[in-house]
This record gives structure tokens, sequence and C-alpha cells, in this order.
């Protein structure tokens, strides 16, 4: 017996994800529980990742597979596939292990043809509805599997509608059907030069064939870069009994959740549609009931499903997102799988079910995926400002926040504004298609005219943590004129303002101002669980007493860098940063020097004043001097005459300064050996703000840390100026005060020879932006002109510089951790590049034995949670109690 490729939904059960996809695993599961679930069959992962091994063929073992289990499903149902006066029809859906929402395609009807599909009419005595799933078959069999234009179909289906003088697609009869799926025929001849094919295998092939394509489709290779999946997961296909909500008013298709996923609330809540087709819900074409009203309509088939509803919560512990066919009267679960949700519900639903003693702490921790917070740390609008404002229109608040932006109208001009440097983006569509996935990201908000709670546009958008309004019936968006009409016909084109509030779904005219979030309810709760499983610490990357103080408010026990050319830019400072760059003598630089020692010692107190007492790490001076010099001749002659300097002087030192390569040219450390009265400076500047708020009661150790070290004798000549400087400071002020001088490590060089660094160095940081420039040899600014080749032509998976490349990158990361802390046992190692606040990345950071993570101050949260979520995976004896 060869490799096993396909399963019965009897044969397999929710542990075998990995093989069976998220969705096949769980119609095991709900087939094990005893269910009522339409059977069938599932093909694995595994034969999709042959498929691609195998240059994009279905071999034949796994052919003959799918045929003998095509047989052994007939026998199940008692019908045979192509049989007219039986027929079996099926369902052709993906389903990866992680779940993909919207981002593969599914196929419903699979099976008809001329023949069979007048067998249905007569066997069901209902030629309309026989008539109505042909021709949606033969649309998404096109549009799917044979890539013909979906809206070429439509077109026809509305000029039908039209035509006929009406407005739904229920409202047209079985003949009008019929004459729209010869219209279809025509249309498929017409753009495939043959024949729609007739025989049912034929088309299961197919069909299972577009599904392991579409793996690879760019939607779900963006998706998977967003959301950290392998590329070599591959998906699963899962073929299914069809069962027909669209065969009168008895029957409908609806999508339910165990609890409210925009509140947590917990309360059965979901919509469905009568006499319709699964896709018509989630796509969003017409505009859904609500579930309450099922209970007024069928109460019988409410009550068995709520019933069905609570056991799945209980049995998977989790909320459930259901999907559910009612045919004629009669209830058929479709799937379900633990709910997406939004930010809110997730930390009230992960606390409630603590306090329901359904789970644990430890598992609550896992539930909240920690780049969700980032939608809770967002802003509100004003409550003065949102109470004088008039809506000018309102939706369903499908995800929560407020924004506000400028419109536009296609996924594509947004990104393009946001590449040209607009910062607040409003994405405005009829409907959102999984196609518009990279507009829906760079967007702050997304307003969409139809669709439901659980439209493609309102699930992604409850999963990146993006404010969303969906079916906002009372607009009216013409996308091909680039125009939005308000209900009292005013007219709004793109670039034009407007803010959204995702809590409410209303939509109001021009800008609203926001407020900052608290911290406080279920986060709180949430959190304080967090701190008390991690093991690492977190702190800030900050460089102004307000980055600091809002770093701390996020629960930051530290700054692990605080970059001290920020501090340099500002009016007077960076005259005197000029002065000093452009002194020609040591005598002149100290005197340019001395001019910012006061406002250098000025903003550390004020830092060390915001950490209360938490450690700060300073960095010394990293950037190429040129950075703070004008490039371009009229700001040379402007700046030449304010300094008193000819313009052929000042251009002679621009000009000197310029260098091939500035990422590797004179900077970090070297400036300090080229001109150590910088260095002085700075200590100067540190330890006299140590010893001023020591005398305020505190107890700050200050951390020194000098970057770009390549070799210990660069270390060992600068720390060599730090320690004489600090040393005489502390001596005369007559005090106590400790100081630590460390180093970052983001030379290659740096982490191989750490051994020998460690000698000098108390504390290492790892700068992760340049040691994943230098080890990958790229730069960060210029790789973005390439790296999309790569994604595409999947050479890289992700972006190296915003999730840490743990077999290159990572490697360095370790190795410099063990030989450094072979040399000095205490040795402190963090991590303060981007990195530091990246879920997967600060899971490798815990692996690896870090003290702490450093990120910006929004990300705080998040890397709390995620350093949680690493304790708890880790199961660390913090995770074992």
């Amino acid at each position: 017996m060869g490799k096993k490729y396909v399963y019965l939904f009897r044969e397999g059960n929710a542990s075998m994800r990995n093989l069976l996809g998220g969705k096949g695993a769980n119609l095991a599961e709900m087939t094990g529980l005893g269910l009522p679930v339409p059977q069938g069959f599932t093909i694995t992962t595994e034969a999709c990742t042959r498929y691609y091994e195998d240059g994009q063929v279905i071999a034949k073992d796994i052919e003959d597979q799918i045929y003998e289990y095509l047989a052994k499903m007939e026998e199940i149902v008692g019908k045979q596939f192509g049989n007219p006066d039986n027929p079996l029809l099926v369902s052709v859906r993906s389903g990866a292990r992680a779940s993909m929402p919207g981002m593969m395609d599914t196929i419903l009807n699979l099976g008809l043809n001329d023949t069979v599909v007048e067998g249905l009419a007569k066997l069901t005595n209902n030629p309309r509805f026989a008539y109505d799933s042909y021709r949606r078959f033969i649309m998404m069999f096109s549009d799917v599997v044979m890539g013909i234009e979906r809206s070429k179909f439509e077109n026809l289906l509305d000029e039908m509608k039209e035509k006929k003088g009406v407005k739904l697609d229920t409202e047209l009869d079985a003949d009008d059907l019929k004459a729209l799926v010869k219209q279809y025929h025509e249309l498929y001849q017409k753009e495939k030069g043959e024949p729609f094919p007739q025989e049912p295998r034929v088309q299961l092939l197919e069909a299972v064939k577009a599904v392991f394509r579409s793996w690879n489709n760019p939607r779900a290779i963006v998706y998977r870069r967003l959301n950290d999946i392998p590329g070599d997961w591959g998906t699963a296909v899962n073929v299914q009994e069809m069962v027909y909500g669209n065969m009168g008013n008895d029957s409908g298709t609806g999508v339910a959740f165990t609890r409210n996923p925009a509140t947590g609330e917990k309360k059965l809540y979901g919509e469905f549609l009568m006499n319709a087709q699964g896709e018509d819900v989630v796509a969003g074409i017409r505009t859904p009931q609500s579930l309450d009203q099922l209970k007024e309509t069928n109460p019988e088939v409410y009550n068995q499903f709520a019933e069905i509803a609570e056991k799945l919560e209980r049995h998977y512990k989790d909320m459930q997102d259901m999907e559910f066919t009612i045919e004629r009267g009669k209830l058929f679960m479709l799937q379900t799988r633990n709910g997406k949700r939004t930010a809110q519900a997730a930390l009230k639903i992960a606390v409630d079910l603590v306090n329901e003693g359904m789970i644990t702490k430890e598992e609550a921790i896992l539930k909240v995926d920690p780049k969700q917070l980032d939608a809770l740390l967002h802003p509100t609008f004003e409550a003065k400002a949102l109470k004088a404002a008039k809506p000018i229109a309102k939706g369903l608040p499908a995800s929560p926040g407020a924004a506000t932006g400028k419109i536009y109208f296609t996924a594509e001009d947004a990104v393009a504004a946001v590449q040209a440097g607009e910062k607040q983006v409003i994405l405005v569509r009829n409907e959102t298609s999984p196609e518009d996935i990279e507009g829906m990201h760079v967007s702050q908000g997304i307003l969409t005219a139809r669709g439901g709670m659980t439209s493609h546009a309102a699930v992604v958008a409850r999963g990146m943590g993006t404010c969303c309004v969906a079916g906002c019936g009372e607009i009216t968006i013409k996308e091909h004129e680039k125009v939005m009409i308000d209900k009292n016909g005013n007219t709004y084109r793109e670039g034009d303002w407007i803010s959204l509030d995702g809590s409410t779904g209303n939509v109001y005219a021009g800008q609203l101002p926001t407020v900052e979030p608290e911290m406080t309810g279920y986060f709180g709760t949430f959190m304080e669980w967090a701190d008390s499983i991690r093991k690492l610490k977190v702190r800030a990357n900050a460089d102004t007493p307000k980055d600091a103080a809002q770093a701390f408010r996020f629960g930051a026990e530290g700054i692990g860098l605080c970059r001290t050319e920020h501090m340099f830019f500002e009016g007077d400072r960076i005259k005197a940063m000029r002065e000093m760059i452009v002194a020609r003598t040591e005598e002149q630089r100290r005197k340019a020097l001395n001019k910012l020692l006061p406002m250098q010692r000025g903003d550390f107190e004020a830092l060390f004043r915001e950490m209360k007492g938490y450690p700060v790490t300073i960095r010394y001076l990293d950037p190429p001097l040129h950075e703070f010099l004008p490039q371009d001749d009229e700001d040379i002659k402007a700046l030449a005459e304010e300094m008193g300097l000819s313009f052929d002087e000042l251009k002679h030192i621009v000009e000197g300064l310029h260098e091939f390569n500035p990422m590797m040219g004179h900077r970090g450390c070297r400036l300090a050996v080229s001109y150590p009265e910088i260095a002085e400076m700075q200590t100067r500047a540190v330890i006299e703000a140590a010893i001023n708020v020591n005398k305020e009661g505190m107890q700050v150790v200050p951390e020194i840390m000098i970057p770009l070290v390549g070799d210990v004798k660069e270390l060992q000549f600068v720390k060599e100026v730090v320690v004489k400087t600090a040393d005489a400071i502390i001596k005369e002020a007559g005090v106590d005060l400790q100081y630590k001088v460390g180093t970052m490590i983001e030379i290659p060089r740096a982490a191989l020879t750490a051994d020998e660094i460690a000698k000098e160095a108390e504390f290492f940081s790892f700068g992760t932006n340049d040691l994943t420039q230098m080890t990958f040899g790229f730069s960060r600014d210029d790789a973005g002109k390439f790296l999309e080749d790569y994604y595409s032509k999947k050479i890289y998976e992700f972006d190296p510089f915003a999730k840490l490349d743990q077999t290159g990158v990572g490697k360095l990361v370790e190795m410099a951790a063990q030989l450094g802390r072979k040399t000095r046992p205490d040795l402190k190692l963090g991590i303060c590049g981007e990195h530091g606040g990246d879920p997967s990345s600060v899971e490798f950071c815990h692996k690896v034995g870090l003290d702490y993570v450093s990120c910006s101050p929004f990300r705080v949260p998040i890397a709390r949670l995620a350093a949680a979520q690493a304790a708890v995976k880790k199961g660390d004896e913090l995770g074992q109690k």
C-alpha cells in the first residue's frame, strides 16, 4: 500500500490538522461528534506539496485514490456522480492548516452538466432551483478554475434582471435562468474556444488542481507574508456532498459565531439568507437577516442550531465561527473553526473563558494574537467632536477603532498614495475582494457599500485590527468615476477627507480629532496574567521624554535604545552640532560640544525621570556626520552665511564628508576613535544627569552603549575615554554612582568574536537592523526595490527587516550570546532592532536566552504578550506551575 493521500471525513479527527488542513480536520471532528455534516473526503496537504514537486501535475497514484474515495463516498450517500436519475453533486473547498479567510476559492454544485441539470429539475420538481444551481456552477468554475473574469458573467445576469425589470436574483424564473445558462455556455465557448466540460470527473480533477494552484496566487502569498505562514505547508482540498439553501423559502444558508466577534458578548450572533447559497452571505451581494429572525421564522431549526453551537464551543474551548445550511427545513453543519475576532472581543472572550472555568490562564494567553493588541492602542474619536458631528451615513460596525483619512476607491490607488507619502488613507469600495488585500493593509479604515458583518471586508479588517464600516447602503459608490454620494446627495471625490467610527458604523465628512486609548478593564487583567507568566523583560526604543512616557504607560521596563543623534536635529542644537562638524581644530570642536552639553544633559535627566528608576541604555552618536549638513547648494549657501564661512569653504567640507557607502562608513564608534571629545561630552552629559536625578532620590544606573564595534580594540579605546571621564566626574562630585559600558552587536565580526568583546563589554544589545543589513549584504532602504521579486519568485517568504531571519542572522545572535556568556556569565543580553516588537522574533529571543527585547513604544504590549506566549510554549518552569 503506497502513501495515503485521501481520507473520508469519518477517518480523521481534529489532531490531524497539519495533514487534513483546518477545515478537513474540523469536518472530521464534527462527524465524530455525530453532528449533521454532509459527508465527503479530504485530499491532504501532502498531495498539494507533491503536486508542486511533480511540476504542477496530479500524479496517477493520487488521481486513482481520489476516484477510489469518490466511489466510497457514493456508497455512503447513495447517489452517483454524473447519474441524472440520482445525481451526486459536490462542493470543492480549500482548507490550509492556518485559516486564510477569502484567500482560497470555493466551487459549489460540481457534477452538474446539461443532462444532470434536467434530472435534478425532475427529481426535485423544481426547475428554477436546478438552473439556478447550474448557472452558479458555470460562473464559479469558469472564474476559479479557468480564469475567465467573473464580472463578464455578472454583467449577463444584470442585463437579464434589467430586461425583466427586477432587482433580485430570486425574482428570475426557471425560463430566465435556462436562457442565462445558454448565454453562459456561449460566453465560455467564446473565451476558451471549446465547450464547457460536461464530464463530472474532469470537472472534479480540474477543480482540485485549481485549489492547489490557488495556494500560490499573489493574494495568498501576500496574506502568508503578513501572517507568518510558511509557503511549504500547502493546502488540503475538501470534497463534500452538496446541501442546498437555494431550494425555496424553507431553505437558507448562514454564518454564525458562538459569541459576538466584535464585542465578545456571550450570545449567539450571526446572519442568514433564505433561498440562497453560501457565497451570497459571505460575498456580501445581498444584505442578510440577523440570526434572531431565524428564531421567529423557524424556532425548531434555531434551537437545534443553538444546541450544536454550545456543544462545539465547549468541545473546542473557544469561540466558534460556523457555516450552516438549511435544506427544506433540515439543518446541516458545513464547517466550524475558531472565530476571527476583534482585539476587544479577543480579550473579553479570553478572560471570560477563564472565569467560566473552561480554560487556564496559560491557555487564555495563547488565544490572543499579539499583533491584534495594536488595535487597542489606537485612537477613538474625541467625545465632544463626535457629539457635534452629524453622520452622513450609517453602515454596520464591522471592525472597531476610529479612522480619519483621504478617500481612495481602489486598492492600487491606496497603495500608490501611501507610497507617495500620504499618511491617512480610507479605502472606499462597493465590496472588497481578496485582490484588495494590499490596499486594505495600508489603509487606516475601510468603508464598503455592500456586505454584512461576515463579508470579506469585515473578516479581513478585524483580523488586521483595521477600522471598518461595511454594508453602508446609504451611500452610492461609483468606483469607475471615483465618486461617493451620501444620502443627502453630497459628492465626495478621491482625496477628500472622511472619518469612520468602526464601533458604531457611523460615517462622517471631514476630519475628526481622535484621543488615545486607556489600558484598563479586560486589557489590564489579561496583561497582568501575561506579565506574571513571561520571563523576558520588555523595554522601549525612545529618544524623547514624550516617547518614554508613552512607553512607560504601555508597560515598558526601561529604555533599551536611546538614539542620541535624534536629539541633535532641533533648532539651536543643529546649529551647535554643525559648528562642531565644520570645526577645523580640537579646540573649536570642544567649544561647540560645550554648547551641546547642557542640552544633552537635560534630555537624559528627563528620560531618567520618565523611566522612574528603570534602566536606560544610551547609544552614543552613530550616524555619519554628513547627515547633519545640507546637501543642496542653496542650503549650503544660506548656512555658510549664517556660520561666517565662504560658500566654497563649506562646500569643500560637505564634499569631504561625502561617502560612497555611508552605512559602512565613518560612523558609530569610528567617530569616537577619530574625535574622542565627542564621547567625552556624551559621557559627561550621561553621568551628570544621573548624579542630578539621583539627588532627587532615584537609583539610576546608566547604561552606556558604544555602537558599531567590530573589533575588541575599538571598544577598549572608546571605553577608556568613557571610564576616565566618568570616574573623574563621580570623584569630583563625591558620590557613589554605578554605571555600565556595553556595546551593540551589529557587525557580523562582532558576533563571531563575542568572547573577546565580552572581556570589555558588560552588556550586549543586538542591533538587528544593521546586523541584518550586513549579514544579507543589502541595505534596508534599497531592498524594497527588489524584495517584491524575491517574494513572487518564492526566494524569500518574508521581509527580513520586519521578521528576524532566524536561520542566518539568528545563528549569529545565538552564537554571540553563547560566546559572550562563556567569557562573562552575568553578561546582560538584549535586542533593540525593529524586530523587538515582532512576535515570532520575540519567541526566538526567549529561546536563545536573551534578558530583554526593546521595541517602539506602541509595540510594547505586543512584545509583553509575545514574551508570555513564548514562555507558555516552551513550557518553562512557570508554564508548568
